[in-house]
């Protein structure tokens, strides 16, 4: 679902499936609920045809209703659940995000890449961070992120180009948007074993994020600490986050297979 100001479009065909998932991928964290013309307006669609698979889905448990405004459906959050890389991926991880929140006292993320975006399957909130909109399930242009980066700094080139196809689109003024200078940022990323989101997603937020590795060497996720305050604190606590990584890695390598 989203959780970013990526511009709103209608489906790419005219299928059934593209405009249920188009209306699926209408709901924000933030919101409490939307209209059905406003769902109409974000999926790109009729509100006539919006109305009509609004009233089926909500049939169906994948969508609710609370009086004028819509919400997802419980059935959704129980399907979620069933997803093999969420449920294997995140109960390996779980151990070290503790840790590291623990270590830091900042919010602590695991999150693989879809596509162009990241999607968070996990995240440990810290008692020195503010609270975030972003939480399990919820995705985020990967391009702006520290976790997007890392992953993308060890992946095939393709996946870089597919990223840059979707187009980098500035989040704050901070926000890399040209693949010059997200190829960079990457290169280093590739050296260091670090990458850095500095105020690209939100404005005097800045995160640190390493990625992990499986039993063949491809990358699996990243993991990241945010909601830190300062470039000075990513220097900081940049080697917290990069030995959780390794020791993450070393522990995955034997049950790559089952990722």
């Amino acid at each position: 679902m989203r959780t970013s100001d990526r511009p709103d479009r209608a489906p790419t065909d005219d299928s059934i499936v593209a405009r249920v998932a188009a209306i699926l991928g209408t709901f924000t964290v933030s919101d409490a609920g939307i209209p059905v013309a406003e769902i109409a307006r974000r999926a790109g669609l009729a509100r006539s045809t919006t109305s009509r698979l609004v009233g089926q889905l909500t049939a169906a448990g994948l969508l609710q209703r609370d009086g004028s405004r819509v919400h997802l459906g419980l059935q959704l959050f129980e399907l979620g659940q069933l997803v093999p890389v969420q449920r294997t991926l995140r109960a390996a991880v779980s151990p070290f995000l503790h840790d590291l929140r623990d270590a830091t006292r900042h919010t602590a993320n695991l999150a693989i890449l879809d596509g162009s975006d990241i999607v968070y399957l996990d995240r440990v909130p810290g008692p020195n961070s503010a609270p975030m909109p972003f939480r399990p399930g919820g995705r985020h242009p990967a391009h702006a992120t520290a976790l997007g980066k890392a992953i993308m700094a060890h992946a095939p080139a393709e996946v870089v180009d597919v990223v840059c196809g979707a187009g980098l689109g500035a989040l704050t003024a901070h926000t890399l948007t040209t693949r010059q200078a997200l190829e960079r940022e990457l290169d280093e990323a590739r050296r260091t074993g670090l990458a850095f989101d500095r105020q690209e997603t939100r404005l005097g937020v800045f995160c640190v994020a390493s990625p992990i590795f499986g039993r063949d060497g491809a990358v699996l996720a990243a993991i990241s600490v945010t909601d830190l305050r300062g470039p000075s604190a990513i220097t900081r606590f940049g080697p917290a986050v990069r030995n959780a990584a390794l020791n993450l890695s070393r522990t995955l390598m034997p049950t790559r297979g089952a990722y």
